[in-house]
């Protein structure tokens, strides 16, 4: 199972350009007052020209003129460069390459910014965080795996989603184990509030390894933390159902239907075979035939075979029989036609039981038409129509398995016709 769809790039430009802009006010305030001493050490070696050419071209970015800026900063000699005014060089192209999504080009330059060692120690932290993150774009996980693992070493406050991203790194490269642990951290650096995809990716993989105790919990606080989402629901109620908790298995989905979450056919059914399974067949019939009427599900042979079935299991035989009739004309055999006889007969209502069972022989197909046989001389008995008896009963006897039942009724109707 695959939750995850591709992992959106995010961050990269703003930060950036956050500390850009920042530059940008240097700039400017270096062009007023000149190069002084002071000023030098606090942002590094930069001319007035230089200056006002990085600064335009941050103007332009943030207008999204972005064929201006890149023209911009083609005017800048890169040979003659201070290692601060080519960190900035490269941020800037970072960003106009982010734009057009060219990634491995936008790689190229974060790695040369921080090579130019014009980035103080902070600001090569978030350089080599957002290679990781390009590599994760670029869906090259295992280089995206290394990069990640490298800079949480190094990093003293690493965040959540930088330890989801590395399990996403290890779960699309189906290195589960190695997955976990990241995962589990990512959520647990979350405190209250961990998003949608960091528990979604937490329980995938506990769901992965088996562990469907362990992912429970997690499901919970899925279900708990957004409420709306029934997929949550339906996989909580599963999950209980892995462990054999089937009680509570039903209860979640009892409160999800409740919820007006289950709207789909399978959905519904679903619910409705737990009610079976935890012999609550009276709620089963009551869900299904609401779900019939409102056209939740398809009228088809397998609702209404299901829905006969727990009426039947209910003892409501007489709201199952017009039920298995529908169902019986659906069916490509004689089978629901037998069964729909065998209700009539629960009912003594030997005259539909036994229109029941010729209906059943017509459609053929039967697994034991001697039985068919059998019931319908023995409803023709209870109607004391002995002669018809007779015939039905002489047919299901040549049937070993039926022949003593049926020279037993024979006998019996000898004794009361002579």
């Amino acid at each position: 199972m695959n939750p995850f769809k591709k992992l959106p790039f995010r961050g990269s430009i703003l930060v950036t350009l956050a500390v850009l802009a920042t530059s940008s006010n240097l700039y400017a305030q270096r062009a007023a007052e000149g190069d002084g001493e002071e000023e030098a050490a606090d942002v590094g070696t930069i001319s007035e020209q230089n200056g006002r050419i990085l600064s335009e071209a941050i103007e332009f970015l943030n207008m999204e003129q972005y064929a201006e800026a890149r023209a911009r900063l083609s005017d800048m000699r890169l040979d003659r460069l201070s290692p601060f005014e080519r960190s900035r060089y490269e941020q800037l192209m970072f960003n106009l390459d982010m734009v057009n999504e060219d990634y491995p080009a936008a790689r190229g330059h974060l790695q040369a910014a921080i090579d130019s060692g014009g980035l103080n120690p902070q600001e090569v932290s978030t350089m080599r965080y957002q290679m990781a993150q390009l590599f994760v774009q670029e869906e090259k996980y295992p280089e995206a795996a290394a990069a990640l693992e490298a800079w949480l070493a190094t990093e003293p406050m690493p965040n959540s989603a930088a330890y989801y991203l590395l399990a996403a790194s290890y779960y699309y490269q189906e290195l589960y184990d190695k997955a976990l642990p990241p995962a589990q951290k990512a959520v647990e650096l979350a405190g209250e509030s961990p998003q949608e995809g960091w528990l979604s990716m937490l329980s995938s993989l506990l769901i992965l390894k088996e562990d469907y105790a362990g992912a429970i919990p997690v499901l919970r606080r899925m279900v708990n933390l957004f409420p709306e989402k029934k997929a949550h629901w339906q996989q909580l109620s599963q999950l209980y159902i892995q462990v054999e908790d089937y009680k509570t298995g039903l209860v979640v989905m009892e409160f999800a239907n409740h919820g007006g979450m289950l709207t789909e056919d399978r959905e519904i059914r679903q619910l409705s075979d737990l009610y079976m399974m935890q012999e609550m067949p009276y709620r089963s019939a009551l869900l299904l035939e609401s779900a019939l009427e409102e056209e939740k599900i398809e009228k088809n042979l397998r609702a209404y075979e299901s829905l006969a079935n727990a009426w039947v299991a209910s003892r409501e035989f007489e709201k199952a029989v017009p039920v298995l009739g529908q169902a019986a004309e659906l069916s490509d055999n004689g089978a629901l036609y037998e069964r729909m006889g065998e209700v009539l007969v629960q009912l003594e209502n030997w005259e539909e039981s036994i229109a029941a069972f010729e209906n059943a022989i017509d459609k053929g197909d039967l697994r034991d038409t001697a039985y068919v046989q059998y019931l319908i001389g023995f409803s023709y008995f209870n109607l004391e129509r002995y002669n018809e008896a007779r015939t039905w009963l002489q047919r299901a006897a040549n049937s070993e398995e039926h022949r003593q039942n049926s020279r037993s009724m024979l006998q019996l109707i000898d004794s009361k016709t002579n």
